[in-house]
């Protein structure tokens, strides 16, 4: 019973405004007031968190997406612009188990606010970027590559290069032989 009022008496202590050089610190945590337990039992360190609300954790029940951890560590997620992050999320949530999901074009703009240039744009860089598959009705999230895309972007400067790889620039043509302001 002592060592359970020991371990709360160090949970309840404040925590100093400075890393204690002598004491190991969690990367994640900075000076934020968090409480970890160290699990000696394992090899290594550890961090056994607890729930802040043990009332609310999450459970599997029916469906569940996930994404691996490394999209982030790895760097696919600062590889996307913000539609693509959308949309690749939204796929994740809507797949079955195999990452299949047959959401319309019109439902997805509908869902994540955005216009149909957007939705085609984030859709094939996603495709390019080997993320996704997609057959013209069927979406599937795939497992991630072993590396993200590079981020080089290549400069456009012809007239040529703006008309094959500028949105901006395809969205007018393509309205401009439909005959629409843009």
């Amino acid at each position: 019973m002592k060592k359970q009022r020991d371990d709360l008496k160090r949970a309840l202590s404040p925590i100093p405004p400075i890393a204690d050089p002598n004491r190991r610190a969690h990367s994640n945590c900075g000076n934020q007031p968090t409480i970890h337990h160290y699990n000696t039992n394992t090899r290594g360190c550890r961090i056994e968190k607890k729930p802040l609300e043990p009332h609310r954790i999450r459970k599997i029940t029916t469906s569940f997406a996930f994404i691996e951890h490394r999209f982030l560590r790895q760097g696919f997620w600062s590889s996307l612009s913000h539609h693509e992050l959308l949309l690749y999320l939204f796929l994740v949530i809507v797949a079955d188990r195999n990452g299949l999901s047959y959401y319309g074009y019109d439902k997805i703009c509908s869902l994540l606010q955005i216009c149909v240039d957007e939705y085609i744009l984030a859709r094939d860089l996603l495709i390019e970027k080997d993320l996704i598959a997609f057959d013209g009705s069927l979406f599937q999230v795939l497992s991630l590559p072993q590396k993200p895309p590079s981020s080089s972007t290549a400069v456009l400067k012809t007239a040529k290069d703006m008309q094959t790889h500028d949105p901006a620039t395809i969205h007018q043509l393509i309205a401009h032989c439909f005959g629409k302001k843009t």
